[in-house]
């Protein structure tokens, strides 16, 4: 496939985060570009004002005529999240359209580039994102293509103008082996994706077929204790090849000091929350040393660095309120963020809204997410979200709410969440979760902001 040759572009399923990436990518390269997704979201609307055209309906009469036939100028890019019986998706394959999945396209985007390729069961958005703004920030620029909205740019695809760019790579559907990676980060590696792996034995090997990836004298950063060989060990709390050190709060916010084998840089001011985020950035100072970043400039972009949106994404915080929400959906996930709630709210009751997220994952880590949800004061817990999943009998979130030993549980619906805060007026909430929760953000807001 010849990219310059492109004129327009389709995405089957293009309100997915990283698909929306790619449909903005085409949009500012001069492309006409459409799409179709089942849910109007907040992402879709922002699109559709950026002058990207999208239908709601799994209706082939939707498609533009420009679409139909297939030419080297147009370009039909789907993701796996589609079900198989999509008419649309049917209807490009039936006119003899040869369908790209998202990963495809990145991979041949960042082919003849320099690539930064930050993986991870979970870290790779915050870390890669970080890794953008740091480059961005300190006038060696990139580009980027990220897992979520970053919150100093307001978008998940960045444009720079020299060769470099930045990828978050999808571990999910073995996405990220169509990369090749001048620097590759791996951040976590715990077991997840079960739907797809098996087991983690398999995650792991598709872990080291990524790292096996990457080019010829490039640089493999692993974080420390990982089952992975690299250049490059890091850690946010033990002695690795680059470590944080001296990691303390001071006001509500996290300072820490960096450790590698070139020297250290003191009293490094973090712009976002969470002893999880100041392992990230050693990842990203990491990277940022390679590529001969000053000192200076690295601390000045740390600092500035706002985070990405529902990752410890503060929605409230005022004298009386403080509500966070952040997307973790995995136990280890939810364990970082909870530990850092602890550290930086010690003496304020937690009241911890949580909707689970797939029913294979509940299933599988269910002993996992009954450990950590009992770090709650008071856990309010939402039925699971499905996504792409059908319902498995007894697996429910009555099911993981006995499991859980939190002192106070309950399950609620959305509406009971709200009511919750209208009449407890709570000092410190979160909500957590990968689904639909994040409709809850607004009205939570609302409430808590005049509470």
């Amino acid at each position: 496939m010849n990219l310059d040759a492109i004129k327009q572009v389709y995405l089957i399923g293009i309100g997915g985060i990283g698909m929306s990436g790619l449909a903005r990518y085409f949009k500012h390269l001069g492309c006409e570009v459409n799409g179709y997704d089942r849910t109007e979201t907040e992402l879709t609307k922002t699109l559709v004002n950026e002058g990207i055209a999208i239908s709601y309906q799994d209706d082939v009469n939707t498609i533009d005529a420009i679409f139909h036939a297939p030419t080297a100028e147009t370009l039909v890019i789907f993701t796996p999240a589609i079900p198989k019986d999509s008419k649309i998706k049917a209807f490009f394959e039936s006119q003899g359209h040869i369908l790209y999945k998202r990963s495809q396209v990145l991979g041949i985007i960042s082919e003849s580039r320099f690539t930064v390729a930050v993986a991870g069961t979970h870290g790779k958005t915050t870390t890669s994102t970080m890794v953008a703004h740091v480059l961005k920030d300190s006038g060696y620029d990139c580009s980027a293509f990220l897992g979520g909205i970053s919150s100093n740019y307001g978008t998940n695809v960045l444009y720079g103008n020299n060769n470099t760019v930045v990828v978050e790579a999808d571990e999910f559907d073995r996405s990220f082996l169509t990369l090749h990676p001048n620097i590759a980060i791996v951040t976590s590696s715990d077991a997840d994706h079960l739907d797809i792996y098996g087991d983690r034995s398999h995650l792991l090997e598709s872990f080291q077929l990524f790292l096996d990836k990457v080019v010829e004298g490039g640089t493999r950063i692993i974080k420390k204790g990982l089952e992975f060989k690299g250049q490059i060990s890091y850690s946010g709390h033990k002695i690795a090849d680059a470590y944080a050190s001296n990691v303390h709060v001071r006001d509500g916010e996290f300072f820490f000091d960096y450790q590698d084998t070139h020297g250290g840089i003191d009293d490094i001011h973090l712009g976002i929350p969470g002893i999880h985020n100041v392992e990230n950035a050693v990842a990203a100072i990491a990277v940022a040393r390679l590529l001969g970043i000053a000192d200076e400039a690295i601390k000045k972009a740390l600092t500035t660095f706002k985070g990405v949106k529902r990752r410890f994404e503060y929605i409230v915080r005022r004298p009386g309120a403080v509500y966070i929400d952040d997307y973790a959906h995995h136990p280890e996930e939810l364990r970082a963020f909870l530990t850092s709630m602890r550290k930086l709210y010690p003496t304020k009751k937690l009241n911890v809204v949580f909707q689970p997220h797939l029913f294979t994952r509940t299933r599988d880590f269910v002993d996992g997410f009954a450990e950590v949800l009992s770090m709650a004061d008071n856990l309010l817990l939402m039925e699971i979200y499905p996504a792409r999943e059908l319902p498995i009998e007894g697996i429910n979130s009555s099911w993981l709410l006995d499991k859980i030993t939190a002192a106070e549980k309950q399950i609620v619906t959305p509406e009971e969440v709200l009511e919750f805060a209208r009449n407890e007026k709570p000092e410190l909430i979160v909500t957590v979760g990968a689904g639909d929760i994040d409709k809850l953000v607004k009205p939570l807001q609302a409430i808590l902001e005049h509470a």
